[in-house]
């Protein structure tokens, strides 16, 4: 409910960070609080007032709403005794409610994480830089790869971009750094030990119902990060317009536990202490109760109020100049003040960054549990004078402070339609079936023919069963009888006109609520109109998702924040729960990689995105441009089942633009390639056949030539037979004469040897006879006679046989 807001009970947050961390000052916050919640001075219970228009809502949804005011509505000075009446609530909202919360709560959706860090963003960039080269080095290193056997590629040739639009998608679709996928795998169990999926149906619910919703992040060394659903009754926040709650300075929550409990959450808590909370509450507690919540007040229990207030803090430094000239920083306290002058060297450097203060307090006491700057803070790592409070809240349908939700729009044509029900059952009550008029009278003049009269059950029995009845036109007298039908029905039809007025009227404020909420029957489920076509009803349903649009929206809001937050809490965990090892390796069992990489994600700082699932709609408009580019080959089917498993139906119909103009370049490089092929078989046809009438005319030619050459062969031969006959015979008669002419030689030769044989033999008895003369003077021997002694004759051969001195 929107209201003013002074917020004169606040103490000034311009003082001293120690007098913010003292008792006093978190009391005076804690009170400032309750007065502006729970304060009845101004004539209503800002927190009572909202916990009963919420318990309103809720009984509304769920269809348990109050009676009373039908009663009243129907009621003559409160007296009911005449009606009989069944006052069971007709449950059309919660068909509404659930409609709208089963439908989002089932939008399946992807949680990215980007790394915005100058060292992811340098290593993202160097990757992509790498990508480049190898894209425009392409062809000289497919040349280095086939001349000298080198491999220069940096990455895979074959994954490689054609273009930059396909690089783009490459980096969105395909590229993610290993510390990326860690940080979505550690929200990823985070949610899940946290039970996130049930916390999300609940807020949405909420979402709905109430128009706002929330959640609530915090840490502990024993657990870690635990997500925690708030009830958005329970809240309590400083004044804000802005609908995700950005600009609140407190937050918190009621809580009722039992004393035990605040004992164990509250140790340094003495028995009197509390013995006194249990005294002192019972005070107050009226003011912290309203009877329409149907809560039960519990002498055991107390109301706590949890909360979180927003201030600032110096960061003082004193700026020493030391001997070497250089400036030493030393941390002081915020009172820190060197005097004007900056005599001894140093001066004061500060700056201011927000904080966060987490309190605890009795409501309807002055006992403040806890007051402490809260520890483990979630500061964006690009922002560090910022800081993030540990409830999540939204609210789509504000304005001024005022929330609206969907139940909120239709309970006034519900209360409608729970009237017009009751009107049916009531007219229904005082309806009275059709009957028959019997004429006693006109059944007393009817006789049968013998001898009796037609009694009034006979009539009865006879109408019934077969619906004819007897009469007479004239009396016994001849006079005309007024009865001559004696039987009659009598039809009550005014009920029934009442009723088709209210069924009217009941279909109303039936279809009010489809108006109002956007929900039409394409969508809620009703029998949709028989002559409407089918993508009429497809489109009716689209335009009633965009009804709730709003509803979907705020709950990925609160999922966004929520991941946002463990993201920051991620690095507690890491660096200061002592579940570090068991909740590493819970994440190293989805990925043994991202094992290395967790040791140091609360280096890193993240961007976190939603990627929505598509939804039926957008399914089906993909499936859609698929099957068009099947159907006109646009497309290969690898490409198609490629498309449909990215869940971005952006990034979707992007890849499939993309398939198709590599498809319609493949395809026109085809077609070239057979029109060459076409052009190149004809062109070797024609050389075929130009080269066959080659062929053939050299074959002709070279038969001819060939028959020639076997003509000049045979001359040849011819006259080569005759000039081997004239040789042989001129070698013939050549021979014959070197014979002679040798045998001339040969006579010739033989008398000149037998001349030369016969001087040699007589000098060579000369010189026989010549040296045995000179041996005869030497010896002093007698003369020699040198004549022949009879052995001048050869033996065997006769006086004139020479034959042994020709030639051998």
């Amino acid at each position: 409910m929107a209201e003013s807001v002074i917020n004169n009970y606040f103490p000034s947050q311009v003082v001293s960070d120690a007098e913010k961390l003292s008792y006093d000052y978190g009391l005076k916050v804690a009170k400032a609080i309750e007065s502006e919640w729970f304060n009845k001075d101004r004539g209503h219970n800002r927190y009572s007032t909202n916990q009963n228009n919420f318990h309103n809502l809720r009984l509304y949804a769920s269809g348990n709403q109050s009676i009373k005011k039908y009663k009243d509505e129907l009621s003559i000075n409160g007296d009911l005794s005449y009606l009989n009446l069944d006052w069971t609530p007709v449950p059309i909202i919660p068909k509404f409610v659930d409609i709208v919360v089963n439908g989002i709560a089932e939008r399946m959706y992807d949680i990215k994480a980007y790394s915005q860090d100058p060292y992811g963003v340098a290593k993202r960039t160097e990757y992509m830089e790498s990508i480049l080269g190898d894209m425009q080095t392409q062809e000289m290193n497919d040349f280095a790869a086939e001349a000298f056997g080198m491999n220069l590629y940096e990455n895979d040739p074959q994954t490689l971009p054609e273009s930059q639009e396909e690089l783009d998608l490459h980096m969105q679709l395909t590229y993610k750094q290993s510390v990326e996928i860690a940080e979505e795998q550690a929200i990823s169990v985070l949610m899940d030990g946290s039970n996130y999926e049930l916390i999300k149906k609940r807020f949405y619910r909420d979402l709905t119902v109430l128009g706002i919703g929330a959640v609530k992040t915090t840490f502990n060394t024993s657990e870690g990060v635990v997500i925690d659903y708030v009830d958005p009754t329970d809240l309590v926040y400083s004044y804000t317009e802005s609908p995700y709650f950005d600009d609140i300075y407190y937050v918190g929550e009621v809580k009722t536990i039992p004393i035990n409990e605040l004992a164990k959450q509250f140790p340094h808590l003495t028995q009197s202490d509390l013995e006194d909370i249990v005294k002192n509450k019972s005070t107050h507690s009226n003011n912290h109760h309203s009877a329409s919540t149907s809560r039960e007040i519990d002498n055991n229990s107390i109301q706590i109020l949890y909360f979180n207030f927003k201030s600032y803090m110096n960061e003082v430094y004193k700026m020493k100049e030391t001997g070497s000239g250089a400036l030493k920083a030393i941390e002081k306290e915020d009172t820190f003040n060197p005097p004007a002058d900056k005599e001894g060297g140093y001066e004061r450097l500060h700056r201011s960054i927000e904080c966060l203060y987490e309190g605890a307090m009795v409501l309807g006491t002055e006992k403040l549990l806890k007051w402490e700057m809260a520890k483990n803070m979630m500061r964006p790592k690009s922002d560090f004078t910022k800081v993030k409070m540990n409830y999540s809240i939204v609210a789509p349908r504000m304005y001024k402070g005022k929330i609206d939700s969907l139940v909120g729009r239709i309970t006034g044509f519900a209360d409608m339609i729970q009237l017009t029900h009751l009107k049916l059952q009531q007219v229904m009550s005082r309806m009275v079936p059709d009957g028959v008029y019997l004429d006693a009278d006109g059944l007393a003049e009817i006789d049968l023919g013998n001898g009796t009269n037609y009694s009034p059950q006979e009539a009865l029995n006879m109408f019934f069963q077969t619906g004819s009845v007897i009469g007479r036109s004239f009396t016994s007298e001849g006079d005309m009888n007024p009865g001559k039908v004696p039987i009659q029905e009598i039809t009550s039809g005014s009920g029934g006109n009442k009723m088709q007025a209210l069924i009217g009227n009941y279909n109303y404020y039936l279809q009010m609520i489809r108006d109002v909420t956007g929900l039409n029957e394409a969508r809620d489920g009703s029998t949709p109109d028989a002559k409407a076509l089918v993508g009429v009803q497809k489109m009716a349903a689209a335009n009633s998702n965009t009804a709730t649009r709003h509803i979907l929206n705020a709950g990925l809001f609160l999922t966004a924040e929520t991941a946002e937050c463990l993201s920051l809490r991620i690095s507690d965990i890491i660096e200061y729960s002592p579940t570090k090892d068991a909740f590493i390796q819970q994440i190293g069992v989805h990925n043994v990689a991202t094992l290395e990489e967790m040791s140091e994600l609360h280096l890193y700082d993240f961007g976190i995105f939603i990627e929505l699932m598509p939804d039926e709609e957008e399914k089906m408009m993909l499936e859609n441009n698929i099957q068009m580019s099947l159907q006109q080959q646009g497309i290969n089917l690898e490409d198609a089942i490629d498309v449909r498993q990215i869940n971005n139906v952006k990034l979707a119909n992007q890849v499939l633009k993309l398939r198709r103009k590599k498809k319609a370049e493949q395809d026109q490089m085809v077609q070239q390639q057979n029109i060459q092929a076409q052009a190149q078989a004809n062109m070797e046809a024609q050389q075929a056949a130009a080269q066959m009438e080659v062929q053939k005319q050299q074959a002709l030619a070279q038969s001819d030539a060939q028959l020639e050459q076997l003509k000049a062969q045979l001359e040849s031969q011819k006259m080569q037979q005759e000039v081997q006959a004239k040789q042989q015979l001129m070698a013939l008669e050549f021979q014959y004469n070197m014979q002679l002419k040798g045998m001339e030689v040969e006579t010739a030769k033989g008398k000149e040897k037998e001349k030369e044989d016969r001087k040699d033999e007589r000098t060579r008895i000369q010189a026989s006879q010549q040296s045995e003369l000179i041996e005869q003077r030497k010896g002093n021997q007698p003369a020699k006679k040198f004549e022949s002694s009879g052995n001048d004759i050869l033996g065997g051969r006769g006086p004139a046989d020479m034959s042994m001195f020709g030639p051998q």
